[in-house]
């Protein structure tokens, strides 16, 4: 009963096997095969491997990896020092020493990449010299040992796809395939440096013995049986055998014992001399061949686009190729097919294979059914792995989510209700610790309740803040699937990128038309169009002074632009949309219709083919626009377009479960997204910008070329993101949401209005780039206008939001949506509440009101530092203490400057969102006027002199509140004067220190460079060219040579590289702006040298380090 059971206990609680593939010394060499015979040896393999019904934890390979990395650093070593000693070593030794750079970087890839989670994932052979260990060792070890441990990337795709001919591999397995052949390609190597330092010091020990045998080294010549009495019981090692004859033969006759001894010893272990000769020989070739595959094999594996060739040898990438149009998406949305696949495969009796064949079945069903065609969603398998159809497909295939998946998921019970819920619980208990505390030192009364209510509002941010953090800790980023459209835009996906503007002034304008160039630039291929749409300013009269002047500059420019660049294929490719002022009553001016806002409506219009908009055309026709444009790009006319951006934008749109269903009971778009919302970054300081208030505020900035998923909580949650204004929106889904739904001449702010309805989503994983205000005063007043906006948002969240006319019913807004207002609307009154909470705390005893006062602080300051909090450990491995521990230090001041400076603007912050609110409820419910009003974030730029008279005249409010302070606490008797002080002297000092915060550094004037300086700079250039002018000829095709030597004998060197191209492209256009040689001279230089490096050989597009001058060989 009990040997059956041990096997089957070594299995299953993963015990040593009894033979450990480590045992061995020998090389991992085997016949070596061709690639039709490796294929028939992978069936065979395949078939006589079984693996555990389940992953287990297996064997770790970590503690051999780290032997292995200790084995070949002392090999290495010794060799090293071999070679400092100036002996000899053998080929072999000599690619191990240098190349152990690479066997290093290699190790810390595999330790890297291979985490202990995804190990205990990976199927482990059950039976075999490998049992315990992953399937795909033993794959990758048969590899190795067949191909004599070079890597061939087309041999290894025919390997495994021979190997799942019988014995599928899984996603993990495949992706896994690169790091287990690293790993045995370490272990073949520390097997054969052990060989190469065990036999390079029996060598060592074979001279010694020869020296006493030959009396080197000054000393007699001993008799040879003394010397070998040592050697007669153990074995003789072959490298010793070798050496000792080499270093015999052919010496003294004395000697002669010694090699006769040799022989006979020799035959007794079944050999001879020449036997041993020859077999050392071959060994040592081996050897050296086996490391040169070796290291190459490491290179060549770096290289590798693992993505692309996982993907060819995917089984499951092949049955949703087959069924799907999922080879035209992109990576990250096939990989998140493949990972959904994965945990639904581990929850489930079902294979990967068999789960996306189901996903595949489930699809064409739906496609053969399906009665509406936009509605596309349900014919593409990801609809039911990793979209809305998920959870009937779990039940389906009997899906068991783990206990962490059924947690998360309790968001899809509770919604927004409950993360509402989980806000009002932390907020409530964060009030209640400052109110316990009072009331326990026998403070109550009405007063703080009072007090405790104008805190709460502050302190929903840290609630938010928390619950913010433990979501996004939870549920991790959510991506947007995508296509990808290797050949551009197609036709059916034709795609306008507009940028709304105003015309100010000449110099604007070419600006503007600059701007739109570069966006084109970044995304010049396909169907892509790109607009400017313009009005002219706010005027008194429909037509003023200079307006035909600022339209004429900007038709001029885009004509230049069509000129440059020609027309696309569907017309000309830049357009600019001109609309004529209207009178607008609100206003009692003359301006563009419902400006940005209205500005899109009308272009949707006219896009679909309408004639009564306001555009102008010369010829009394509607513009000329391209035909069936499917999505609109729009950005504002400070937005950056990062290359390819537009491409990847249309891409999300044009995934079948991003595209957006509309329901006419809802009124709104309930599926899908008719908007995509991107990601938006702050740009990077530039000349006199970058002040101490852009730095802090303006948080992580620049374009991060690593760019992907992050967090969001309402797209994480809900799948819902909130619109800003930039980002892609579906031409007739948006209108069907939005027609209609807006009265004029009432809402300001319709992004998150827009995007509710219209369902807006957010790719977190595309940055858009726009400029963030370098001065306190100029993004104050952004938030003064931002907050007008959503308070114009209150008739629609009390439900009693007018329409434009009788077409239109009013539909509800979502519950998130809702959400999303209100909280913004609580925002805005943060900052009034959190001043009227200090202030009133003044009248309390000063122990109570510094109690108080801090809690009402930290509410403020709280939420700047939770992620700082939340990032005091390292976020992945390999990051070294130091760079954390600075990275983290740059982290906490950065919030604690930003704290600092949110505190010392509060009052002003009150003060502004009071009249915000004030102006907005007045004009929403009295006046009926100047809903509109509005100013350009370019024009709010262009602002009042940087002064402290202006600071202090701007925010004379916050001064006042300070001054109040004084008073609150003079007339309670308190005793809280101090603290009431404290608050006095800062907001006395906040305009003063929104001023020192404003200032940009002081940028460094002209460098001054002395006469002598100057001479000697001019003179070295010169001779620089001098060299170029001289030795650069067409018998060298134009290409600069890299060397002239003078001594001992003149010798061009004739061979270049990038960087002599570089600098003497440079130097030719240089010359001629010192006027050494004249502009066609450098024309036909450039143009000469430029022809000839389009002919030079490349490797990927890159240019290789070296080429031969006179034929251009690399």
């Amino acid at each position: 009963m009990m040997p059956p059971l041990i096997p089957f206990l070594r299995r299953w609680f993963g015990y040593p096997p009894a033979a450990s593939p480590w045992n061995s010394e020998a090389p991992i060499r085997e016949e070596l095969f061709s690639v039709e015979r490796l294929e028939e040896h992978a069936r065979s393999l395949a078939a006589a491997q079984p693996v555990t019904p389940k992953p287990t934890r297996g064997h770790p390979l970590a503690g051999r990896l780290a032997e292995n990395a200790a084995v070949l650093r002392n090999c290495h070593r010794i060799i090293a020092q071999a070679t400092e000693e100036g002996r000899a070593i053998t080929p072999a030794a000599e690619w191990l020493l240098d190349n152990y750079h690479l066997v290093e970087r290699q190790i810390h890839d595999i330790r890297s990449d291979l985490p202990s989670s995804y190990y205990r994932q990976l199927p482990k052979l059950a039976d075999g010299p490998l049992a315990g260990y992953p399937q795909v060792l033993g794959v990758a070890w048969a590899f190795v040992a067949h191909t004599d441990s070079h890597f061939d990337s087309e041999m290894l795709c025919r390997y495994a796809r021979a190997y799942q001919d019988v014995q599928p591999l899984t996603i993990g397995e495949l992706w896994a395939l690169a790091i287990t052949l690293r790993i045995v390609l370490i272990e073949n190597l520390r097997r054969v440096a052990e060989s190469i330092v065990r036999n390079r010091a029996a060598r060592q020990e074979a001279d010694g013995v020869a020296d006493r045998l030959l009396g080197v080294g000054g000393g007699a010549a001993e008799p040879a049986p003394a010397v070998l009495r040592e050697y007669e019981r153990a074995p003789l090692s072959e490298a010793f055998a070798v050496q000792l004859v080499y270093r015999l033969r052919d010496q003294d006759p004395m000697v002669t014992p010694a090699l006769t001894w040799l022989d006979q010893r020799l035959v007794l272990q079944g050999t001879t001399t020449d036997a041993v000769v020859r077999d050392v020989h071959q060994r040592q070739g081996a050897a050296s061949v086996t490391v040169r595959n070796i290291i190459t094999s490491m290179r060549l594996i770096s290289d590798v686009d693992w993505t692309e060739l996982v993907e060819s040898i995917s089984l499951v990438d092949d049955v949703l190729a087959a069924g799907s149009a999922f080879p035209e998406m992109d990576f990250p949305t096939r990989n998140h097919y493949r990972g959904a696949i994965e945990a639904l495969a581990r929850g489930s009796d079902l294979t990967e294979i068999e789960i996306a064949r189901r996903a595949v079945i489930a699809a064409n069903a739906a496609a053969n059914a399906e009665q509406d065609p936009a509605d596309s969603r349900h014919a593409d398998p990801g609809y039911y792995l990793v979209g809305g159809g998920r959870p009937a497909f779990e039940v389906m295939i009997s899906f068991r989510p783990p206990a962490r998946m059924r947690l998360g998921r309790l968001n899809r019970v509770f919604g927004i209700g409950g993360y509402a819920t989980a806000v009002a619980m932390i907020t409530a208990g964060l009030v209640a610790l400052p109110l316990l505390a009072l009331a326990a030192a026998g403070l109550g009364g009405a007063w703080l309740g009072l007090l405790g209510l104008l805190a709460a509002i502050p302190a929903v941010d840290v609630a938010v803040a928390l619950v913010n953090r433990a979501a996004t800790s939870c549920f991790g980023a959510t991506l947007l699937p995508a296509m990808e459209f290797r050949q551009g835009i197609p036709a059916h996906l034709r795609t306008l990128v507009a940028v709304p503007t105003l015309l100010t002034k000449p110099e604007a304008i070419g600006e503007q038309i600059e701007r739109l160039e570069v966006h084109y630039l970044a995304s010049p291929d396909g169907e892509l169009y790109f607009a400017l749409l313009s009005d002219w300013v706010d005027a008194a009269t429909e037509q003023a002074a200079g307006d035909e002047t600022l339209l004429a500059a900007a038709v001029e420019g885009i004509a230049r632009l069509n000129q440059r660049y020609g027309p696309a294929p569907g017309g000309d490719r830049f357009l600019l949309l001109h609309r004529r002022r209207v009178w607008n009553e609100g206003e009692g001016r003359w301006l563009g219709w419902e400006r940005k806002r209205g500005k899109l409506h009308e272009l949707n219009r006219l896009l679909r083919g309408a004639t009564d908009t306001t555009f102008l055309s010369g010829n009394g026709l509607p513009p000329d626009v391209p035909a069936d444009v499917r999505y609109v790009v729009t950005l504002d006319a400070d937005t950056r377009l990062p290359r390819d951006t537009a491409h990847r934008l249309i891409g999300k749109m044009a995934h079948p479960l991003n595209r957006p269903r509309f329901d006419a009971g809802a009124g709104r778009i309930v599926e899908g997204h008719a908007v995509i919302q991107p990601r938006v970054t702050p740009s990077l300081p530039i000349g006199r910008e970058g002040s101490l208030f852009q730095r802090t505020f303006s948080s992580m900035s620049g374009i991060d070329p690593y760019a992907s998923a992050v967090s969001d909580v309402y797209q994480d949650l809900f799948d819902e993101g909130s619109y800003v204004g930039k980002g892609i929106y579906d031409v007739d889904a948006f209108e069907a949401a939005l027609a209609g739904r807006v009265p004029d001449s009432t809402l300001l702010s319709h992004d998150l209005f827009e995007g509710v309805f219209a369902r807006a989503g957010l790719a977190s994983d595309i940055e858009l780039v726009e400029e963030f205000p370098a001065r306190y005063d100029v993004d104050a007043l952004r938030h003064h206008r931002w907050a007008r906006g959503d308070w114009q948002l209150l008739p629609w969240i009390l439900g009693r939001g007018p329409t434009a006319g009788a077409g239109r019913t009013q539909s509800a807004i979502p519950a998130i949506g809702r959400w999303k207002m209100i909280d913004n609307l609580r925002r805005t009154l943060s900052a009034p509440a959190a001043v009227l909470a200090l202030l009133g705390g003044l009248v309390l005893p000063l122990n109570a009101a510094l109690v108080w006062a801090s809690f009402v602080l930290a509410t403020i300051v709280l939420p700047t530092l939770i992620p700082v909090v939340g990032a005091i450990l390292p976020g992945r491995a390999g990051i070294t203490p130091d760079s954390h521990l600075r990275a983290l230090g740059g982290d906490i001041m950065l919030a604690l400057t930003q704290s600092g400076l949110q505190v010392a603007f509060l009052a002003h912050q009150a003060w502004l969102m009071c009249d915000a609110i004030g102006r907005t409820l007045i004009r929403l419910f009295i006046t009926r006027r100047h809903l509109l009003e509005w100013v350009t974030a370019a024009q709010t730029t262009v602002g009042p002199r940087l002064d402290f008279a202006g600071f202090y005249r701007r925010m004379a409010s916050a001064p006042v509140i300070g001054v109040l302070a004084l008073v609150v606490a003079w007339f309670a008797g308190s005793g809280t004067w101090p603290l009431a002080a404290a608050l006095a002297v800062l907001w006395i000092a906040s305009p003063a220190i929104a001023r020192w915060a404003s200032v940009s550094p002081l940028v460094a004037g002209r460098v001054s460079v002395s006469d002598a300086d100057a001479r000697t700079l001019r003179l070295t250039a010169r001779r620089t060219w001098r060299f170029f002018e001289s030795f650069i000829s067409s018998a060298d095709h134009m290409l600069p040579p890299d060397n002239f030597q003078e001594d001992p004998r003149p010798v061009v060197a004739h061979r270049t590289s990038p960087t002599n191209l570089g600098l003497y492209l440079l130097s030719a256009a240089t010359a001629r702006d010192f006027g050494w040689i004249g502009t066609t001279e450098t024309i036909e230089r450039l143009e000469a040298t430029l022809e000839t490096m389009s002919r030079l050989k490349r490797f990927r597009g890159h240019f290789y380090n070296w080429y031969d001058t006179r034929d251009l060989r690399p």
